[in-house]
């Protein structure tokens, strides 16, 4: 996949693409609807599929105090899209004055003069421009001024939730990564890198790989059975997300026990893939009782991988 840094830069890129408009956040099942759409109707026009996506986030450069924590990094977002199979995605830099941009200059402006677009593929609940005026509704009126054609996309529900950025968002700080892997097609993965904690986890029998996340947004704190993937190889484990209240923690701490991983981790890039959740984190009476309790989440989190197909 292509990627243009800048709608200036994407000036005589395309001929007539598909495009479609978004932040991608998480790339979930309403995402994947719209990007098959996208990708159908460029082949069948035998144009390039293209997405204009927006870093930062709009929120965090409008209302910083209410910004998101982001499901992906940039590049996570890029990496989904690709696999979706954007021909090209265009990132626009996000600033208080490209904000200030009219959705009608915006239209005319962008996707007709940079982009060229013959058509335009966007969800339902699409708003640009400055003071989020335009929307869906709007574009297909601008459409019919500027000569391409819009196709609106209904929300996907999921067992009676609409699927959204937000919600997903909502969901895996909750903890409730099962549902959030049913929401976004896929679990929520964290990244990061493998640094040095206490060593506690070695003391009690459960050797841990503690992770520095480079994913914005991790579960809310708690036990989860995952599947981590680390020097090129999936394995299976349980990851503790908390404060490690038995011994008096402060700080969030990501650590997870890989079933059967001997080897130093130490410095490696590692990205955990959240399957489920086992447990609230609790204070044990003693270290022999914590070990006792993972011992048990391990016991749990086999036979839930097990019968996991994510």
């Amino acid at each position: 996949m292509r990627v243009v840094r800048g709608l200036e830069r994407a000036r005589g890129c395309f001929s007539g693409p598909v495009v479609t408009i978004g932040n991608f956040d998480g790339v979930h099942l309403g995402h994947q609807v719209i990007l098959s759409r996208v990708r159908e109707d460029a082949d069948h026009r035998g144009v390039d599929a293209v997405v204009l996506t927006f870093d930062p986030h709009p929120v965090a450069v409008l209302r910083p105090q209410a910004a998101p924590q982001l499901l992906m990094t940039l590049g996570d977002r890029l990496a989904a899209l690709a696999r979706c199979g954007v021909d090209a995605t265009v990132v626009q830099r996000f600033t208080p004055e490209f904000a200030k941009i009219e959705a009608e200059e915006f239209v005319e402006r962008f996707l007709v003069g940079v982009l060229g677009a013959q058509k335009l593929v966007v969800g339902h609940d699409l708003n640009f421009g400055y003071g989020r005026r335009g929307n869906a509704e709007s574009l297909v009126e601008a459409g019919g001024r500027y000569g391409f054609a819009v196709e609106v996309i209904r929300p996907v529900v999921v067992e009676g939730i609409a699927v959204h950025s937000s919600v997903v968002r909502r969901t895996v700080a909750a903890g409730n990564v099962a549902l959030a892997a049913r929401l976004l097609g896929r679990p929520h993965i964290v990244r990061g890198r493998v640094v040095r904690g206490t060593g506690r986890g070695r003391h009690l029998g459960f050797a841990t790989a503690n992770l520095r996340p480079k994913t914005p947004l991790i579960p809310g704190e708690g036990v989860y059975a995952v599947r981590a993937v680390v020097g090129g190889r999936m394995v299976d484990g349980v990851t503790s997300i908390g404060r490690t209240p038995t011994f008096g923690g402060t700080e969030t701490v990501v650590e997870t026990h890989l079933f059967g991983e001997t080897a130093d981790l130490y410095g490696k890039m590692m990205a955990i893939r959240f399957v489920d959740r086992l447990r609230d984190q609790r204070k044990f009476e003693s270290p022999e009782q914590l070990a006792a309790q993972i011992a048990r989440d391990v016991e749990r989190a086999r036979a839930i991988l097990a019968a996991s197909s994510l």
